[in-house]
């Protein structure tokens, strides 16, 4: 190959290099995987690198970050925002460290910290106060984010003490609240979000804060610019001095003397990785001693005494068999491939989604296809690329269905969504996931109608809506299979317990669009009663903070439809709870509560709580929560930075409960 021909060629791979970027991260919808795009940067440095006459400003190896987005007000970083650079197998890793070894004097540690796979911000503090929040930008010049970055719990508004520093970590999205937002998106027919990444970086873009918050972004923080008033001497006592200050860092890390110790990190981080509650992509590995680092410096793009150690992007391959196509509650038509099982990223899977016709159109997907999966936040099995090389010969395009596989009406296609949709509302498919939410735990909590119950129900046309639930009667219930008289019984007196219920948890059963269990509560709170929610005005629900356009809009459509009301008074005539009754403890289920007639201290950060959420599950679990540690406390929950409450419980010889723990109390 001529030079001419080699050149025009790294021209090529440095536009679609660019064009990848600028899907990922300006438009948060990327159109290649981490793999793709390291393989094709590593092809462009390594002929940057045998010529570098070539090297061009436009190339992706010039560049310390990413473009900015436009509508944000632009923030000037004190000092740069570096990227890192990359090492793919323990050699890069051994390298860099002997590189390392050979340009300081003395012994090197190595601090090894996660790499979350998520936005990195700068927090800046005046006299301890929270003042400005930034994106990192081009590395130089950042977004403005401040109000977004607000509503983040675990960033404190206020500091333990009052200094002026200014913090850099990693804004993320919790891999469960990723897993809640793409089934609610995959529910209401819209686009599904690719990665927790981009749903972090699409909610710190949010012109209002409220659709931040809903997002439930949590952080930790490991850089800070060091300054007359903050002066760590090292990367692990940079650490120490965060925690003090109240700042949340990430417990999983640690300090290594060798290459040796640096690998096997590596590994545990590895074999770990599908477990933690957050997404990485890494390992980085810091030298920890600030003097050192100023000794090594940096390159044009990166710090020298810094490096990110990536994990082989994890792709399993298999052949796709067949296509369901599934109908939701909202009459969401959901395609769903199942294929020859295989392995990936900890688990066997034979069953992954779609999403919806222009994804599958997009890649192509046909019966018979050898395809590539990966999973989208290390949990969602996802199609990801089809091989057509191996693709059969008499293959064709997959079929669209243009009626509902349930119920046979014709399929529509609203203007602007990519979904098809039944809209027959009693469609037997749409009618058994409808009822399932309704008897569903967050919802009515109606034990023992489980779903094989509820579509015999539905075939035997013995319940078409939920208030129907109500009238059912032990003959009725006797003709069911496997249904004997005791189970029957039991069922009937859930389903009369359940009209107690408290009227937030009959607002969520009724699925109305974009209505969670969260927001149901806020209306429950602000009305007091079904009634005046059915009558309160788009004004008044858009007031209620944590609502927003959206959900109001949804709310005053499910409302003005006859149907819904007649649904509302046949529950008023059947006796079900209309009203807000507060937090309710059901003595059914404290009988067996290990937290009954508990008195219990929360101290710390907790991962997967907030402290008012925690202290409510606790209390109607028969707990009574309080603020201090006493001789009469008898469980302590302590999170990240416990503090004094901690240390007073272990003086006191109070039992303390980790995360962990609770988690698994909370199961039981």
């Amino acid at each position: 190959m001529t030079k001419e021909y080699i050149q025009s060629e790294l021209q090529q791979m440095i536009q679609q290099l660019n064009d990848y970027a600028y899907h990922y991260y300006v438009l948060d919808s990327p159109i290649a995987t981490d793999a793709q795009y390291d393989a094709l940067y590593r092809q462009v440095e390594r002929i940057e690198q045998q010529h570098p006459e070539w090297i061009t400003p436009e190339s992706p190896t010039q560049r310390v970050g990413d473009q900015l987005l436009a509508g944000f007000q632009k923030v000037s970083h004190a000092q740069a925002m570096y990227s890192l650079g990359n090492a793919f197998n323990e050699a890069d890793i051994e390298s860099f460290i002997d590189r390392v070894n050979k340009s300081v004097a003395g012994p090197v540690q190595f601090m090894c910290e996660c790499k979350i796979d998520g936005l990195a911000v700068a927090l800046t503090y005046e006299n301890g106060r929270f003042i400005r929040g930034a994106t990192r930008g081009d590395g130089t010049i950042g977004e403005d984010i401040t109000h977004n970055l607000r509503t983040i719990p675990s960033i404190p508004l206020s500091l333990r003490q009052a200094i002026s520093v200014e913090v850099r970590g990693e804004a993320y999205m919790p891999k469960d609240v990723f897993a809640q937002l793409n089934a609610q998106r995959d529910e209401q027919g819209e686009v599904p979000l690719a990665n927790p990444r981009n749903a972090a970086a699409g909610a710190l873009r949010q012109i209002n804060p409220k659709a931040a918050k809903e997002r439930k972004l949590n952080i930790f923080l490991y850089g800070a610019v060091v300054s007359d008033s903050f002066t760590p001497k090292s990367q692990a006592d940079l650490f120490y001095q965060m925690q003090a200050l109240g700042l949340r860092t990430n417990p999983f890390r640690r300090l290594c003397d060798t290459k040796a110790e640096v690998i096997e990190f590596i590994h545990e981080v590895g074999n770990a990785r599908h477990e933690l509650p957050y997404d990485i992509d890494g390992v980085v590995i810091k030298v920890n001693n600030f003097q050192q680092q100023n000794a090594l410096g940096f390159t044009l793009k990166a710090p020298r005494w810094a490096i990110a150690y990536k994990f082989p992007a994890e792709v399993a391959t298999t052949v796709v068999k067949q296509v369901e196509w599934t109908v939701g509650r909202t009459g969401v038509v959901t395609p769903t491939a199942v294929m020859d099982p295989v392995f990936l990223a900890g688990t066997t899977v034979q069953r992954a989604t779609l999403h919806n016709i222009d994804f599958i159109e997009k890649l192509d997907v046909r019966l018979g296809d050898t395809v590539h999966l990966h999973k989208a936040g290390d949990i969602i099995p996802e199609v990801i690329e089809v091989l057509t090389a191996k693709r059969p010969a008499e293959s064709i395009p997959l079929s669209i269905p243009t009626h509902c596989p349930q119920c046979q009406t014709e399929l529509e296609q609203a203007d602007g969504e990519v979904a098809l949709r039944c809209v027959n509302p009693l469609c037997p498919a749409q009618q058994v996931a409808q009822l399932s939410h309704f008897v569903s735990r967050d919802a009515m909590n109606i034990v023992g109608l489980g779903k094989r119950i509820i579509e015999q129900l539905v075939q035997k046309d013995l319940v078409q809506t939920p208030a129907d639930l109500y009238e059912l009667t032990l003959d009725e219930l006797l003709t069911l299979d496997k249904v004997k008289e005791k189970s029957a019984q039991k069922m009937l007196s859930a389903i009369e317990a359940s009209k107690t219920q408290s009227v937030e948890r009959l607002l969520f059963g009724l699925g109305i669009r974009h209505v969670g269990a969260k927001a149901a509560r806020l209306m429950a709170e602000t009305f007091g009663s079904m009634e005046r929610i059915m009558n309160a005005t788009q004004e008044e629900l858009s007031a209620i903070e944590g609502l927003g356009t959206i959900i109001s809009q949804s709310v005053i459509r499910y409302f003005s439809q006859l149907t819904s009301r007649a649904l509302i008074e046949r529950f008023s005539q059947l006796g079900v709870q209309l009203s807000y009754q507060g937090v309710t403890i059901e003595a059914a289920d404290l009988a067996d509560s290990p937290w009954l007639n508990k008195t219990v201290v929360i101290t710390g950060t907790l991962e997967q709580f907030g402290r008012s959420e925690l202290k409510a599950i606790l209390e109607q679990r028969g707990a009574k929560v309080t603020s201090s540690v006493s001789k009469k406390t008898d469980i302590v929950i302590a999170g990240e930075a416990a503090g004094s409450k901690l240390t007073k419980a272990e003086e006191l010889g109070i039992d303390i409960m980790d995360e962990v723990t609770l988690m698994q109390t909370l199961e039981q």
